[in-house]
This record gives C-alpha cells, structure tokens and sequence, in this order.
C-alpha cells in the first residue's frame, strides 16, 4: 500500500490540476483571495488556518500554513499557541461529546430499568 503522507503524495495534485484545470485555478484564486488582508489581516488567517490544520489533522496544510504564516512574518511562539488552541478544541469536543456518552447511559439503564419492572409485574398476575 502506498504512503498516502509521504512527501512525494502531495505531487498527486498536480493529475488532478490536468484533469480539471478550470477548477484547479479557481480554488488557488479563491484560496489566494481569502488569505489576503481583509477584515483580518493575513498573519491572523494564516494562524487560523495553523489551528485548523492541526483539528483537522492535514500534515499538508500544517505545513503550507505554518510556512505561509511564517511568511505573514508569525513567530514560533505565536505557532505553538496556534497549535495550542487547537488541542483545547480537539479536548473540548472530547469533552462536549462526553455528553452523549452520559446521555446514554441514562438512557440504556432507564429502559433495563424499565424491562426490568415489566418483567417482575408479569410475574405478579
């Protein structure tokens, strides 16, 4: 099987930019436009894109946003925080979602509660 997160993976886009070249430019365009500065200036976007990166666990993109960042002139320190907030988010969401594990267990010991006293009513007629 190959090593889908070896470096050499990456020049894979380079087929997809010939099958559909249109689409190709377009998302650069549009990824070129969005990091620029705007509302946010593009260093802050850049960090952003650090920290989602990381959520979304894209060696590729923590790479190409780290340098970019670097280029937007981001310090190591500012990167590490960056990563930072993203394993708080990645924690919270472990956290938020315990929620459902609780939930369900309620759940599942309210119904074999719940059999359980059907169960020992029938045995009382």
């Amino acid at each position: 099987m190959a090593d889908f997160f070896s470096k050499e993976t990456i020049k894979s886009l380079r087929k997809l930019r010939q099958l559909k070249p249109d689409y190709f430019k377009g998302f650069m365009d549009w990824d070129e436009m969005i990091f620029k500065d705007g509302a946010l200036p593009a260093k802050i976007k850049e960090l952003m894109a650090v920290t989602a990166a990381h959520v979304t666990a894209c060696p590729w993109c923590i790479e190409d946003h780290v340098k970019r960042a670097i280029k937007q002139g981001a310090t190591d320190e500012e990167i590490a925080e960056a990563a930072f907030v993203a394993m708080a988010l990645r924690a919270g969401a472990a956290f938020a979602h315990s929620s459902i594990a609780m939930a369900v267990g309620d759940e599942q010991r309210a119904k074999a509660a719940g059999q359980a006293q059907h169960g020992h009513e029938g045995h009382n007629h």
